[in-house]
């Protein structure tokens, strides 16, 4: 009985660590973030060195069908329409294995787009690689990066606001803040929170 007892725990324990090892194994406020070249879905290829322009990026893992992600739809293209023309567009990356979530298909992404006219980047992690850099566990969850001579910063990791239900019953609003403390040449007095949203589906 003992030894099935140990046995079970170390079951657990190996699976609650499995769960979180991208989490641990990410960026960190202050990290170097890196670039990549992923597919967006006008079928060009995007990375963050073609936005000559830009002066940080508003990086976003997101998905299809999330009702999380959809809850946070209209506030992600506020933010790209009220900060792209300052220089800090939005890049959307959808991370999910399409095997686990089949409406997260890259098909289903063109037409979502298409549907809530994104104006912004929506691209595909179809590796997982770049989630499992950044450290993303949760659709959605926002990587906010400022350039920084000839680096990526990142300068906020989180969530979006303090309430994912209710756009209305808003109080305290993460990115923007942190984006216009990056605008008057400060760092963000607060630099990261909890994101909030479903677990990433990780490929087997």
């Amino acid at each position: 009985m003992k030894s099935l007892f140990v046995f079970i725990f170390a079951l657990v324990f190996t699976g609650a660590v499995a769960n979180t090892v991208f989490a641990a194994d990410g960026y960190s406020v202050g990290s170097a973030a890196r670039d990549f070249t992923l597919k967006n879905v006008d079928g060009t290829m995007v990375s963050l060195k073609n936005y000559s322009d830009a002066k940080g990026f508003i990086v976003v893992f997101t998905c299809n069908h999330c009702p999380f992600a959809k809850a946070y739809e209209e506030r992600i293209i506020a933010l790209h329409k009220q900060f792209a023309p300052k220089g800090y567009p939005v890049v959307a990356i959808n991370p999910n294995d399409t095997k686990a979530s089949p409406e997260d298909s890259f098909e289903n992404m063109v037409q979502r787009a298409k549907d809530k006219k994104f104006p912004f980047a929506y691209v595909f992690d179809d590796t997982q690689e770049i989630a499992k850099t950044y450290g993303a566990t949760r659709t959605p969850h926002i990587y906010l990066l400022k350039k920084n001579a000839e680096k990526l910063e990142v300068a906020y990791i989180g969530a979006i606001d303090d309430n994912s239900e209710d756009a209305k019953a808003v109080k305290e609003k993460y990115v923007e803040s942190a984006l216009a403390a990056l605008m008057s040449g400060q760092a963000p007095a607060v630099n990261s929170t909890k994101a909030i949203g479903c677990t990433i589906k990780w490929k087997k």
